[in-house]
């Protein structure tokens, strides 16, 4: 690894904490079974879809001897997905949970995400090319992909690999559409006979990865602290210039997360919920009246600046736009062939509506022709449509412009209205780890390690009581059909892991609805500045403001 930062020499001295049940490995941990589980709905049809691996018990790891997991075993590790950082952490603590449970352990990684599984590419992962990547950001070690091994040819062959490299674990570290995938290959696996075992670890920045036995799924922390600098530098200069409104749009897909954790820490004028959209069953309209009502509010105080902060995926909530992307999935999804013969945009664009129910080809209609095409864009390999692409604050930006003429036009509003959009999504996937972070990731690690050493399969790794020190932190694995539902992809009926989203009835919105009023009116703004790995552990340490807001009463 070159060009190694004057920060990265210093980080690769840090050592993870590992949670006290982890500290004397594998052969020190005996397993602890639940009950039996159940998928979180469709439980009938999840149960037809894993037949193997369906109500498994949840798993805790308890001190107890265990000799079994000394036989020398042969472990690989894919990354799948967006980046997140403390990729690399989980990987370290792979390793040294199996060096730590025998030396001969050996641990492979396959090259460019779940496309590597498919092709074979592999590589050894030894404690000397380790060394130089601990507590980094990135996953360049090995890099990762969104290839997904679905059809009955590609789970063939990612077996056909698996046990031609002798591999007895196949750990994927990946968010929810992966998991999905890991859970998917390892009922194929117990049913064709293949002896690995495969372990899913919780990766997502999006923060919709998780319930009560997945606190958090690894990297949010350390990226919303990335934006949440970000984001406070803008606010410092909204307070200094006065004269600009910013609205910045936050990656998180699905689910407003991130954006309600930056909101936490930076306290802007205006921070959007999705999932508060979608309960109320707002229109694009009424989304544009909430916010012109906050701007012509500070307007008449003299303010004619604020920050607004909203959510990658806040067009997928509004019911209206709900429906139509929905409805877009399904025409896109079958009229492939005929869309692609299309020669303009204009024309695949009519045609599209063409197949669209009135009431959605009249909203398709009237949308700005830039948002439309976004909207019309390739879905990813899981089928969802590629929201980090759709500009939704310049949507905003655009009818609020027309908004405030006319409220102006009634003499109702004196202000001026400039505004400056702003997307921060890469900047926060390979960020150097916080110490949190760091830990975590290396906790989950480890622990993956241990779920392979004791052959578990169809488990995801679970590290929690996070809001404690990680010594006292719990360890164990959760069944990945516990987390599935059924769900519409590409226009089938598919078993997917449910996102989490944002509750609204969970302390940690409760704690905005009790704050947004003032911010709305004031300059409340809170300027964190960059990610502290010196200090005190107060601040070195601290989790985020939404597990901390989650788990007061625990």
């Amino acid at each position: 690894m070159a060009n190694i930062s004057e920060l990265q020499q210093h980080r690769l001295k840090f050592k993870p904490a590992l949670p006290n049940v982890l500290r004397n490995g594998a052969a020190a941990l005996k397993i602890k079974q639940g009950k039996p589980t159940q998928s979180v709905s469709d439980q009938e049809t999840v149960k037809k879809i894993f037949p193997h691996t369906y109500g498994m018990p949840e798993i805790s790891f308890v001190k107890g001897k265990n000799a079994d997991v000394k036989k020398p075993i042969r472990a690989a590790v894919v990354l799948s997905g967006g980046q997140a950082p403390g990729g690399h952490n989980v990987i370290a603590g792979i390793l040294d949970g199996l060096k730590k449970a025998n030396p001969k352990n050996k641990l492979f990684g396959f090259l460019g995400g779940p496309g590597g599984v498919l092709e074979n590419k592999i590589k050894e992962i030894t404690p000397a090319l380790m060394a130089s990547y601990r507590n980094t950001g990135g996953f360049d070690l090995i890099q990762s992909g969104r290839t997904k091994i679905e059809t009955e040819e590609q789970l063939a062959k990612a077996k056909e690999n698996i046990l031609k490299n002798n591999f007895d674990a196949f750990i994927v570290v990946g968010g929810d559409d992966s998991n999905t995938n890991a859970g998917v290959i390892a009922e194929y696996f117990k049913k064709n006979g293949a002896p690995a075992s495969v372990i899913g670890v919780p990766k997502t920045i999006d923060g919709d990865l998780k319930n009560e036995l997945i606190e958090t799924s690894f990297g949010f922390d350390t990226a919303t602290k990335i934006y949440a600098e970000l984001v406070g530098n803008i606010c410092r200069d909204v307070n200094s210039a006065r004269k600009y409104w910013h609205f910045v749009r936050l990656m998180g897909r699905s689910a407003s997360h991130i954006t309600l954790e930056v909101g936490f820490k930076t306290q802007p004028n205006i921070t959007l919920i999705g999932e508060e959209v979608l309960a109320k069953n707002m229109t694009l309209s009424q989304v544009i009246d909430s916010i012109a009502a906050v701007i012509t509010a500070r307007a008449a105080d003299g303010k004619n600046f604020g920050v607004c902060l909203v959510p990658e995926g806040l067009i997928e909530f509004i019911p209206e736009m709900k429906e139509l992307i929905a409805a877009l999935n399904d025409v896109l999804a079958e009229n492939e062939t005929a869309l692609a013969a299309g020669s303009s945009f204009a024309e695949k664009k009519d045609f599209v509506i063409s197949k669209l129910p009135a009431n959605l080809a009249a909203l398709m209609k009237s949308l700005p022709a830039g948002i439309a095409a976004q909207l019309m864009l390739d879905r990813d390999p899981h089928g969802n449509v590629q929201v980090s692409l759709i500009e939704t604050e310049k949507l905003l930006i655009e009818m609020l412009s027309v908004k405030l003429k006319t409220i102006k036009a009634e003499g109702k509003y004196g202000g001026k209205f400039s505004a400056i959009t702003h997307f921060f999504g890469y900047e926060g996937r390979c960020g150097a780890p916080s110490n949190f972070d760091a830990n975590y990731c290396y906790a989950l690690g480890y622990n993956a390690a241990v779920l392979a050493l004791n052959k578990c399969s169809g488990y995801l790794s679970s590290v929690r009581k996070l809001v404690k020190a990680p010594a006292q932190w719990e360890c164990g694995g959760v069944p990945l059909t516990m987390m599935m539902n059924i769900e519409r992809r590409k226009g089938k009926e598919k078993p997917v892991i449910k996102k989490a989203l944002v509750e609204l009835n969970g302390a940690p919105f409760k704690q905005l609805e009790k704050t947004r009023g003032e911010w709305a009116k004031t300059e409340s703004y809170v300027f964190p500045g960059p990610i502290q790995f010196c200090g005190p552990a107060s601040v070195t340490d601290m989790t985020t403001k939404t597990l901390q807001y989650e788990q007061k009463k625990k």
